[in-house]
């Protein structure tokens, strides 16, 4: 089925990487619009449980989704695994994890998924508050994002939605709980290791743990002795 672009502001393209923000999101889209879908991006990332957490969330929430197969991005230990993941190695000292370019590339991309799809929006979890400091997880970047695609297409109401912006990890699981989007992070996958059940030690874990804690909600997701 083509839908007219002109009508689409009730549709929505998720990116969906199979985390707890993306998941969340999925939640808040399905909430907000009418349809809904889900992009998934394959590209070279550490751990292929991302994806497969991703599909999961999909298939939950009762969603069509696509897998984009992605090559070329590089400059991180997600790209490169044969590098340590570390708090301070990646490019300004950031994280290990940052992957130069990564979210400009998949915005892009995600903007082509929604012109098929006839939406005139994009959903992202990226997040500059409890974040690790990536420049392209700030609202100075969804703003110029924004406006880039907007040129690109031609066109001034596309828009680009992160409705995790200025919330806390705490705030996220109350958001969540308040969505009923549980039963979508139990699929959810975080750990940096790649760990099934998560370690529960690494940075992410750490991060994702202390803000269910500080909500007083249980993880859904199983963890390591």
């Amino acid at each position: 089925m083509t839908y007219d672009l002109n009508t689409a502001g009730d549709a929505a393209v998720v990116l969906l990487s199979g985390g707890q923000d993306s998941a969340t999101c999925v939640a808040w889209a399905l909430a907000t619009f009418t349809r809904v879908k889900a992009v998934i991006f394959d590209y070279g990332q550490r751990h292929n449980v991302e994806l497969a957490a991703a599909v999961a969330i999909a298939a939950a929430a009762r969603i069509e989704h696509e897998i984009v197969p992605i090559t070329g991005l590089r400059g991180s230990s997600l790209t490169d695994h044969e590098r340590e993941v570390t708090a301070d190695g990646g490019m300004h000292g950031l994280p290990s994890t940052f992957t130069p370019g990564r979210n400009a590339v998949f915005m892009s991309i995600a903007a082509g998924v929604a012109v098929e799809f006839g939406a005139g929006n994009l959903v992202t979890g990226i997040c500059q508050t409890d974040y690790s400091g990536y420049p392209d997880c700030r609202e100075d970047f969804r703003v110029a994002m924004e406006a880039t695609l907007n040129a690109a297409l031609g066109i001034d109401w596309f828009r680009i939605h992160a409705p995790l912006m200025f919330r806390t990890k705490a705030q996220t699981v109350e958001l969540a709980v308040e969505l009923e989007a549980m039963p979508l992070l139990k699929h959810s996958h975080t750990c940096y290791l790649g760990e099934r059940p998560a370690c529960g030690t690494c940075p992410a874990c750490v991060l994702r743990l202390k803000g269910f804690a500080e909500q007083g909600v249980a993880d859904p997701i199983a963890y390591q002795q």
